[in-house]
């Protein structure tokens, strides 16, 4: 129970933090765009793209380093050479 509770914590916390910085880049956009005289448009195909790559790359990435220690021998794996 307790590991689940983590993980929703640490799920809860990676999607707040994604929220914020898609606000912050879209603001950033305009801002940038506002100050320069260049027209902005921050398509939400663009933002669903990015997140769908981003988020492939994390789960990559947690998940495989994950499963390669699953399959260790807990002892060796401790084990300091």
């Amino acid at each position: 129970m307790r590991s689940a509770l983590t993980a929703l914590g640490i799920i809860i916390g990676v999607g707040i933090r994604m929220a914020i910085g898609a606000a912050a880049g879209a603001l950033g956009a305009h801002v940038i765009g506002d100050a320069f005289g260049w027209p902005t448009h921050v398509s939400t195909n663009a933002v669903l793209i990015a997140t769908g790559f981003v988020g492939s790359i994390g789960i990559f990435f947690g998940f495989y380093p994950a499963s390669k220690a699953a399959s260790l021998d807990p002892i060796n794996a401790l084990r300091y050479e």
